[in-house]
């Protein structure tokens, strides 16, 4: 199965500083049919404005990614990390037992990004942070595995869950592969571009629901940049 999910149908709102839309239900968007994709939970696509952001708040127990798709987001927590995490690159936080942190776009232009919450499989451990720089000719032609629960996934950053996030940058027409294993979901979104997974269309933005399919086909209809979140 193969759902496209169009960027113009997903929940969200504009809050002036912050317009956000949702993949999945969140905050005062809830659709029963979309609450979750396996351990997938949330999966936010943001846009803040310049000198603005999230103040001081807590998470406890979830994964939570920050893949930056334009722009800078900075990022302070309670642990006393800070760091700032720029364009193409992945920021991880395993919340844990607790964590408080904030999130700003301290540029003086627009930040978009995607944030994705993924449910873990180990609880009540530390809470962590970090942050790595992944350059987009380095996945040029296929997929590059960015944030991992496995350990042979030595260049990824960490994840507590069974699951991995992977990106690629391909020209328009070019073409790569993704297996996945049997009873495991994938979920994809283009941060710029199109393309055609298994002969099924996507645009930019749009959401894209796979499951009992072991390969995936994948082609650029227009230079894209594509993020892919593998689940159980």
């Amino acid at each position: 199965m193969i759902e496209v999910r169009p960027f113009a149908e997903l929940g969200g709102g504009d809050h002036g500083w912050l317009h956000a839309r949702h993949h999945f239900s969140f905050a005062h968007y809830y659709d029963p049919a979309r609450m979750h994709w396996g351990p997938l939970r949330v999966w936010n696509d943001d846009e803040i404005a310049p000198h603005s952001g999230f103040a001081t708040h807590h998470h406890r127990e979830m994964e939570i990614i920050t893949y930056v798709r334009q722009g800078a987001i900075s990022h302070k927590d309670n642990l006393g990390n800070q760091g700032r995490t720029e364009a193409g690159d992945v920021q991880v936080m395993s919340a844990g037992t607790g964590i408080a942190h904030s999130e700003f776009n301290r540029e003086d232009t627009l930040t978009q990004l995607f944030q994705i919450w993924i449910q873990p499989d180990q609880i009540g451990l530390p809470p962590s942070w970090g942050t790595k720089p992944f350059p987009k000719g380095h996945r040029a032609g296929s997929f590059v595995t960015m944030a991992s629960g496995y350990a042979e996934d030595l260049d990824a950053l960490p994840l507590r869950a069974n699951a991995r996030l992977a990106a690629a940058t391909l020209q328009a027409g070019q073409s790569t592969q993704y297996a996945l294993e049997k009873n495991r979901k994938a979920y994809l979104v283009a941060a710029s571009g199109s393309f055609e997974i298994n002969g099924i269309m996507a645009n930019t933005r749009d959401g894209v629901a796979v499951r009992e399919v072991e390969l995936l086909h994948i082609t650029a209809t227009a230079d894209s940049e594509i993020i892919l979140v593998e689940v159980a």
